[in-house]
């Protein structure tokens, strides 16, 4: 019960950068899935892959009336999928997940599963006129571009997502889909230290950017007394764009995990709630609460699965979610692996036995 806090160290950011450098949009979460696998099927008593593509693993504790313990981490991120062919390498594409156009243009893409370089297009400042450029841009008017020699190597159907190599600078961490690969690399960590007197059942998730499906398949399949999401979430902690002062922010970087007591989805289960705001204040762990708001996480899928599962979400925050490059502190990453894993050192069945 008092196992040493799993440490983020040169090697769990080298895992890191694998899984945020892995292209992975919702419905095609095979690259990420594969490392997954790699990392926790030594440490694991079971593992499946079900009819969606999660991965659920089980790690079974000792003991009798142990506690069935959920944590779900979402493998899926935004993206784009190709819908037809235009010749010379021109594609038209679909969003898939929330995804602010705006910010499309320009960027460099990888597209289907060689990682085929493209770019999304538009017509250049010079060729625009006046009235084009108050225009704002739809989506039918934008293509991929990945060239004449790479247009047999893609086809409809492939995915894209954003060509944005994973950086350390300093004291925080840059790249694309931290929403969610810091969850997924957080849960393969407790896998891999997992608690003794629990029944851990970590779900990595697909389809989350969709609509949450596969973690409503994986609650059904491994029934939980309660669950842990783990996500990233967007943090609004710029100052306001007129220079005021920001009134509006959710979370913010170097403040340590975010706590959720509501979300666009969930209400969180207040035990849940109380019993994690007390571990990190015994442990002198920081936290924050996130505001509510919009947004969600796979525990608002979970929380509604057969008689009801109590759940909570725990998140790392994030700069510029669901763009092509987002930005998070090292130390709020630890400081989630810390809360996550004294958290279910600390769990016994008596905090379901509380009043709500």
């Amino acid at each position: 019960m008092n196992a040493a806090t799993p440490k983020i160290t040169t090697d769990q950011i080298r895992l890191l950068e694998r899984l945020t450098n892995a292209c992975a949009v919702s419905g095609d979460e095979g690259e990420v899935r594969s490392i997954v696998l790699e990392q926790v099927r030594p440490h694991a008593d079971e593992v499946k892959i079900d009819a969606l593509g999660n991965v659920l693993v089980t790690h079974h504790g000792k003991g009798e009336n142990r506690l069935r313990v959920m944590l779900a981490a979402h493998m899926d991120e935004v993206g784009l999928m190709l819908t037809n062919d235009e010749e010379d390498g021109i594609f038209r594409f679909d969003t898939v997940g929330g995804l602010d156009l705006r910010q499309l243009v320009g960027k460099a893409m990888l597209v289907g599963g060689e990682h085929i370089p493209g770019v999304i297009g538009a017509r250049p400042i010079h060729l625009s006129t006046p009235e084009e450029r108050k225009q704002t841009l739809t989506l039918d008017t934008l293509r991929i571009d990945v060239g004449p020699g790479n247009s047999a190597k893609v086809k409809v159907g492939d995915r894209a997502t954003f060509a944005t190599p994973f950086k350390r600078l300093g004291s925080s961490l840059q790249a694309k889909a931290f929403d969610d690969r810091l969850g997924v690399a957080t849960l393969i960590e407790l896998v891999k230290n997992p608690p003794d007197h629990l029944d851990l059942l970590a779900a990595f998730t697909v389809q989350e950017e969709v609509g949450l499906r596969g973690a409503r398949v994986a609650a059904y399949t491994l029934d939980p007394h309660l669950a842990f999401a783990l996500d990233c979430t967007p943090a609004n902690d710029l100052p306001a764009w007129d220079g005021s002062e920001n009134e509006q922010y959710n979370t913010r970087l170097g403040a340590g995990p975010a706590l959720y007591i509501a979300d666009g989805s969930t209400i969180s289960d207040p035990r849940l709630v109380r019993f994690l705001m007390q571990t990190a204040q015994t442990a002198g762990i920081p936290y924050q609460v996130r505001q509510p708001g919009g947004g969600g996480t796979d525990a608002g899928a979970i929380h509604k699965q057969r008689q009801g599962v109590p759940s909570v979400s725990i998140s790392v925050p994030g700069r510029y979610l669901h763009t092509a490059v987002s930005l998070v502190r090292l130390a709020d990453w630890q400081n989630s692996l810390a809360l996550l894993h004294a958290a279910l050192q600390a769990l016994t069945p008596e905090i379901l036995a509380a009043e709500r």
